[in-house]
Formats: C-alpha cells, structure tokens, sequence
C-alpha cells in the first residue's frame, strides 16, 4: 500500500479520531485540523468553578459493539447509572426499571401506575423480540415513525405519554416521537443489553482516551475550515492546505456546498447547583407534564468524579421549542424544578445552547454503503450524520471510510 500520501481529516470529534486510528495501523500519517482548542466535537466537557460539566447531558451506552471495540472501559472509570427513572407527574413521582439488572426496581415497577397490566406485558414481549433480533435487522426493517411503532406494538397511550415520550424524547431530542422505529429498536436494544454509564472524568475522557491511540497524527487545533475542494482545504485565515484524500468528519453542509444541507435537531442544557440531591442515587428524572418545559433531570453529583467543588449540581434539558431570553428560561426551569420535582435551586451555573446536538435523520442506516462515505474521488464524509445519530455510528463511519481509502491504495 502507498502510506505516503497526505490525509487530512476535517473535525476532531469521534468519527474523524476512530478515522485516525484505523489510518495510522495502515501505516498512514494524518493530520486532523480542528476548529476548537481540542478533541471531541460534540463529546465535551468543561470544567466550571471546580465542577465538571459536560456539553449537554450525555451517556455512553455500554452495549455499543463499537465502544467495546475501541475504548478500555476499565480507565475510564465507569460510573453506572441506575437502569430505571423517576417519572414526576402532577405533583408525583413514580419509579419503574429493569428488575431483571437491579432487583429493588421489581416491586416498584410492578405496581407503577403509569400504564396498564397490558402495557406492561408488551414491554416484555419487546424485550423478548429485540434479544433475539440482530442490529443488522433492525436497521434492514420497514421504518416508520417511533409513536406509529409503539402503537402497532400494542402500547396505549397512557405508557407513550407517561414514560416513552419523556424518556425518548431527551434521546432523540424531539417531542413528536417521529424519529425512525430502526433508531428506537436499536437503542432500546443497547439499554436492554448493557447499562448507561458516564466516565469519572466526564464525557470529555472518551475523545481523550482515543486521542491517546494516535502516535503519527498531527493536530491543528484553533483552525476553521472555510470550503473543501479536490486536493485542496481553504481555511478562513486563506491560506489552503493540499491532500491527496479529505475527509470531513464534521458537518459538511458548508464546506462542500451539499444540495440537502444536513438539519440539526438542538436542545437547551442547564446546569444548576441544588440544596440538596432529592434522588441520592444515579437515576434519570423524567418530567411527563405535557405543559412543561423541562424534559429530563440529572445530579451529576451522584457519581464519583474529580469535582474539586462539594456543589451538588443538577443538570437539565430541554428538548422543546421556545423563544424565552436565557433569563426568563432560567426562571421557568427553576419554577418548574420547585413546583414539578420538588427540587429547590442555589444558582444557576452555566447554560449549553446545542444547535447541532443530533442529526435529524428521517431513515437511517447501520453500516451504509460506499455512496454514504464517498462524496468524490478525494473527497470522503465520516460522522453519524451518514448513519444514525449514536456514537456508534459515529465510530462505524470512521472505519468504513478507512476502508474505502484502503481499497483505494492497494
């Protein structure tokens, strides 16, 4: 194989660092530019008056085939959270979970009124399906929308509104439930297989762990992109690099003109310090008010971390559409926060306005085909935007694009 030829690949993120890996046991030598100050793209994390925040509420999900692939589970110091939520609802809370992963959820899932003895039994039957159906299948299958698929499984209302609606909508980042039934079957799957987990470092120790991977890329942090052309990257200081290949494992909209620029699904993320954690254990809240604003909570201070601070802190998102001034919205989230959860706030720390948080994806795919990756003969796209928005996808694209390169300089 020709490893002489010069690679550079757009954006710092997973798909661009998994790119890099697989490059490098080629024998290539890449160079990544990045526009910010450091790697992981949309897996962030900052660290504020002595707190770890990360850039919006984020898990990995252990089950991910790709994670277990790449990333050494063990020194990321895994912190589990409980398979299960609370549910806040007119005034109440109710806990449901996995019993067959955490037996002190039986009881109170059993006797959860958040839907019927029917529903209940269709969430088996799912479960029982899912086991048994590979990731290939799922993606292979007829899509439809998440809400059409729940309601051909069987499931009433009462359970969409009461727990699939929150529960996915501060996953998929949309309130309709109109993402693809292949995106929700997968990612049923992985929570059933394996347990959400967060690293003690935060979500930031992933992109950091595989930056460790690389011995031969060089980084160019601090430089924006302005167009990509054959053989040639304009940056927007004006001076262009030139490669034999480009890869652009970021948004390509811009950069090369798309017809269909790719659309973002967004979402708010605040972060709060508490009088106290109301929960005391690592567990998702979800708030089911149809009038409220606030989808899901998180005490980020219910796991271990490296915080310096002894803040205990609270991290909210919103999914739903609003036009307030971060004023007026810190206010409704902490008036929510009080009269919904019961949750009394100190002050406010610090808000995330995520533009590009998922790629909105009317059908989606696991593997892709080789027209997913390549855009011209030296021009390639990586990133979940040619997948499925996961950081599985995210990984798988890298490596397809390696693959194609590979066969390219046989």
């Amino acid at each position: 194989m020709d490893t002489n030829k010069k690679i550079t690949i757009i954006g710092a993120g997973i798909s661009g660092l998994i790119t890099a890996i697989e490059l490098e046991k080629l024998g290539f030598n890449p160079t990544i530019i990045e526009a910010s100050d450091r790697v992981g793209g949309r897996v962030k994390t900052d660290i504020v008056d002595g707190l770890q925040l990360d850039h919006g509420f984020q898990v990995l999900l252990e089950a991910y085939p790709q994670a277990k692939k790449y990333l050494n589970y063990k020194t990321l110091e895994l912190q589990k959270l409980i398979p299960g939520a609370v549910i806040y609802k007119n005034g109440k809370t109710t806990l449901i979970g996995d019993p067959l992963r955490d037996f002190s959820l039986l009881l109170p899932t059993l006797v959860a009124d958040v839907g019927s003895i029917k529903d209940k039994l269709a969430i088996f039957k799912l479960n029982l399906a899912l086991k048994n159906k590979s990731l290939e299948a799922i993606f292979d299958s007829e899509q439809v929308s998440t809400l059409q698929y729940l309601k051909a499984k069987g499931f009433s209302d009462r359970i969409i509104q009461n727990f699939f609606k929150p529960f996915f909508s501060g996953i998929f980042l949309e309130t309709d439930l109109r993402t693809s039934s292949a995106m929700f079957e997968f990612t049923y799957k992985m929570f059933g297989e394996g347990l959400a987990v967060i690293p003690k470092e935060g979500i930031q120790a992933i992109p950091n762990q595989l930056k460790s991977q690389l011995t031969k890329t060089v980084f160019r942090f601090n430089t924006k992109v302005k167009t990509v052309e054959e053989g040639r990257v304009v940056l927007e200081d004006g001076s262009d690099i030139t490669s034999d290949i480009i890869i652009i494992a970021t948004d390509p909209s811009k950069l090369i003109g798309l017809e269909k620029p790719i659309s973002w699904k967004a979402c708010d993320n605040l972060y709060f310090e508490v009088e106290q954690d109301s929960l005391k254990k690592p567990i998702i809240g979800l708030v089911a008010d149809n009038d409220a604003l606030i989808n899901n909570i998180f005490f980020t201070t219910s796991i271990a971390n490296n915080n310096t601070s002894k803040a205990q802190v609270l991290s909210v998102t919103v999914v739903k559409n609003h036009d307030l001034e971060e004023t007026d919205l810190i206010n409704k989230v902490e008036t929510e926060l009080k009269n919904n959860c019961g949750i009394i706030t100190k002050r406010f720390i610090k808000r995330y306005i995520i533009k590009k948080a998922l790629p909105d994806l009317k059908h989606v795919e696991y593997n892709g085909s080789e027209a997913k990756f390549k855009f011209s003969d030296s021009i390639y796209l990586a990133g979940d935007t040619q997948l499925n928005g996961s950081l599985n996808a995210a990984m798988t694209s890298g490596e397809s694009v390696t693959k194609l390169i590979a066969e390219r300089f046989k």
